[in-house]
């Protein structure tokens, strides 16, 4: 079975795929901490090559190739590509091959919209989208299918992509502004939540623009040089994380902070499998909860890459001679 971006986009509606990441971190499933390797471009930034497989025993095996090309943005091109193949747990037999590239988008939104649903304020009014790529496409949405957003803002250090982006949502019916490259500070604090989804290394939120009560989704950073919010963030929010063994180990997000003596790692309050688990119940279970700012970092894992690929199939399965498992 071949399943490409636009079969991805019908098979994996926002409410089903949410539920299907939530429902996997609580399931046994085996997710080994993805490779990593560090590619060199002459002349241009690092690449990186990422290699992401998880199974659920006797049932299906999973594994994504993805590239990083940082600046692919100079020939515009995606600076992510990816692939990802679907097996059978108990026969090793090929099932599906899916648009790894659509398949992460969306189960990397699904993710945030799942923390958002215990993180976020459930009267948040105002979205901040910090970054308008393809990844920015899918975070929207995602939000919105969680919380009763009324307002859009769309930051990009090019006005010219933030304006593409703004007239895409207006013609979805979408109220949505752009937040012009200068007045960054200004959406930052006028929104309830902050989405971020850049290639940033250096702190593009500082901490004394936050407001109380915002909530903060982390897309961006996902190795130890990368950050998009500074120390002063980190240490006002409650953080949160999909994996500690991940974002602990690959995003400059935490690992920059610790470094500084700003946090350690003891400050992450929960992951998604104590979230999922109802073992911590986010949001509700803070101080001053209507007051708290929270913050999660997303890293990504493959356990998420899983969830959607079998939903996805699933999903294709009764209307395809492919085969089953």
């Amino acid at each position: 079975m071949q399943l490409d971006a636009d079969q991805l986009r019908q098979s994996l509606p926002w409410p089903a795929l949410i539920d299907a990441i939530g429902t996997m971190f609580t399931a046994d499933v085996q997710a080994p901490l993805r490779h990593h390797h560090t590619m060199q471009v002459p002349g241009e930034a690092e690449a990186t090559l990422l290699l992401m497989p998880a199974w659920l025993e006797g049932r299906y095996l999973g594994v994504k190739q993805v590239t990083v090309f940082p600046d692919n943005n100079r020939r515009g091109l995606p600076g992510v590509n990816a692939r990802y193949s679907l097996s059978c747990g108990r026969t090793g037999q090929p099932l599906a091959q899916l648009d790894g590239n659509e398949l992460t988008t969306r189960r990397t939104a699904a993710a945030s919209a799942l923390a958002a649903g215990y993180l976020c304020r459930e009267d948040a009014h105002t979205l901040l989208m910090v970054g308008s790529g393809r990844m920015a496409r899918r975070l929207i949405p995602a939000h919105l299918s969680v919380r009763p957003l009324q307002e859009v803002l769309v930051w990009d250090r090019k006005e010219t992509n933030a304006a593409r982006l703004v007239t895409e949502l207006q013609q979805q019916g979408i109220a949505a502004q752009v937040c012009l490259p200068d007045q960054l500070e200004q959406g930052v604090r006028r929104a309830d939540l902050i989405s971020c989804a850049t290639m940033a290394t250096q702190p593009l939120i500082r901490g004394e623009w936050l407001q109380p009560g915002c909530h903060l989704d982390l897309v961006g950073s996902f190795t130890p040089t990368m950050r998009e919010v500074d120390n002063q963030a980190m240490q006002k929010a409650a953080i949160f994380v999909d994996t500690r063994r991940g974002a602990l180990v690959e995003s400059g997000e935490l690992l920059i902070p610790i470094r500084e003596g700003a946090i350690s790692a003891d400050d992450v309050v929960a992951e998604f499998a104590e979230l999922c688990a109802d073992r911590h119940p986010g949001r509700s279970a803070l101080a001053e909860p209507d007051k708290a700012i929270t913050l999660f970092k997303s890293v990504g894992d493959s356990l998420e890459d899983l969830a959607a690929a079998i939903l996805a199939y699933e999903h294709n399965r009764d209307n395809s001679t492919a085969s089953s498992c």
